[in-house]
């Protein structure tokens, strides 16, 4: 099992900056992946910003050149820094870790999930 738990969601103003950050219980130097996604109400989960383990990172369209992904292997931490953000933001946002684990004497990859934290983007 791996344990993910968000902080940092709270409300801000648009043109506004926040940083989420995850904390795993397990090395993330050992995940295959780790993501963050949003729900917003109404709406599919998506995916917002995602970094392998070999430092590859990817954006979803909609916030390229305004989020930033980036870990910390020491700390075991992966963090959303977000800027410029716009009410489309408001969302709950999920810190997601993808392993690859032996179960029996099968190796398949299973997904995580941490309990989400709440972005407001309001005036």
């Amino acid at each position: 099992q791996v344990q993910l738990v968000e902080s940092g969601g709270g409300l801000v103003q648009p043109g506004g900056s926040l940083r989420l950050s995850c904390g795993s219980s397990a090395s993330i130097a050992s995940l295959n992946r780790m993501g963050w996604y949003r729900q917003a109400p109404g709406k599919p989960r998506e995916l917002v910003a995602l970094t392998t383990n070999n430092g590859n990172t990817m954006y979803a369209d909609s916030v390229k050149g305004r989020l930033a992904i980036s870990r910390d292997n020491a700390k075991n931490e992966v963090y959303l820094q977000m800027y410029s953000l716009k009410s489309e933001d408001t969302a709950v946002y999920y810190c997601n870790a993808e392993r690859s684990e032996k179960r029996g004497s099968e190796w398949s990859s299973y997904d995580y999930w941490g309990q989400g934290t709440q972005v407001t983007v309001s005036s």
